[in-house]
């Protein structure tokens, strides 16, 4: 009998609770001065920046300009800004977007190096503390390791990691999710559900992911019908928001698989969301999955109360329903996203070894 062995590293401290934030007082401080990076208007219409702005002791400066899925420009921008205005900690407010972005420029704040040299050099100067309050409940970045960015030279986006990229601590309030139109909030619950399944389906899953991934897709599963009829009151959202927090915690012990992979070039090259771009890939890597681990797919649709993978396609279908649009893939376009993807450590997660021959099935079967 092979006994457990495993890792288990999760050093933020998550305050969780509708007005957390406003509690917090003083103590919402790191530091003497903030760098505060936000997108462009969730932060405000949330409420969550208010709330912020309103207990926050000392200096700050805002940075809110973060797109969707941000650049090395805009990190390096935000970097510079720490610099020259003296910060000593960061606030990030927002999607996995802002909160990506964020621990790049924490980095960046103290290590006066190009964004792009991190991923070949890492870094030595330890990034700057930081705060973290997701706006969405979908990328889990409040409690994880990592930190996505596109990376145009290579035509893809590229996840940095590092111990000091944790939060030193998270504030989730659902009420900040009261604000996203429908589409977002949908897309978002995706990306979260294929963090938790793919944290279940990997080869690094360990005892201890397993406890965060199955919580998280029982809760998640308890939103179907609301995510369904698009009628999401307080506790709807409060269920996604705690799986999608789950869902961090498990990738953070094991890293996502193919799905990722795959996802990037349908965001990248096809303008897709990237949760819904995961959502698009699923159904077929579940039918993959299946045939090398049978019953952890089981558990995966028994605890979403579906009864087979072709419902779980279904249920992404309803739920992308007239949003993703026709994506035509020639032979040489599928096999350069192929290609990506095989170069990921993503890939390296996957049960079952995927090949080329593999994923082309999988992408092929997922663009309709």
């Amino acid at each position: 009998m092979q006994m457990n062995r495993f890792d288990y590293f999760m050093p933020t401290k998550m305050v969780y609770g509708q007005g957390v934030v406003r509690e917090a007082g003083s103590s919402l401080a790191l530091g003497q001065k903030a760098l505060i990076v936000t997108g462009r208007s969730s932060a405000r219409l949330s409420g969550a920046l208010d709330d912020v702005l309103a207990v926050l002791p000392g200096e700050h400066v805002i940075y809110d300009e973060v797109e969707n899925n941000p650049s090395v420009d805009t990190v390096m921008q935000g970097g510079a800004l720490a610099r020259k205005e003296g910060c000593d900690y960061v606030i990030a407010i927002g999607g996995g977007s802002p909160l990506d972005a964020a621990k790049a420029m924490a980095v960046l704040a103290v290590n006066d190096v190009h964004a792009l040299d991190l991923y070949q050099n890492g870094w030595e100067t330890r990034a700057l503390p930081i705060v973290a309050i997701p706006t969405t409940a979908g990328t889990g970045s409040e409690v994880t390791q990592y930190a996505v960015l596109t990376i145009e030279d290579e035509e893809t986006k590229k996840g940095l990691r590092g111990p000091d990229l944790f939060p030193h601590v998270a504030y989730l309030d659902p009420k900040y999710t009261e604000s996203l139109p429908l589409g977002v909030t949908r897309d978002t619950a995706v990306d979260a559900l294929s963090h938790l399944v793919e944290s279940y389906l990997s080869k690094r899953a360990t005892a201890a992911s397993d406890l965060a991934a199955l919580q998280g897709m029982a809760l998640w599963g308890t939103t179907i019908s609301a995510l369904r009829q698009g009628t999401l009151d307080l506790e709807a959202r409060d269920a996604l928001l705690l799986a999608s927090s789950l869902g961090g915690i498990a990738i953070a012990q094991t890293g996502t698989t193919l799905v990722h992979a795959l996802g990037y070039s349908l965001t990248y090259y096809h303008d897709m969301p990237h949760g819904r771009a995961n959502g698009v890939c699923m159904q077929a890597y579940l039918d993959y999955t299946m045939g090398v681990a049978p019953e952890r797919v089981k558990t995966v649709l028994e605890l979403l109360e579906l009864d087979s993978v072709e419902a779980f396609g279904e249920l992404m279908d309803a739920l992308f329903i007239d949003e993703v649009g026709k994506i035509e893939l020639t032979a040489e376009t599928l096999a350069a996203y192929v290609d990506k993807a095989m170069q990921t450590n993503n890939i390296k997660n996957s049960l079952g070894d995927p090949v080329e021959s593999d994923l082309s099935k999988i992408l092929s079967a997922s663009i309709k």
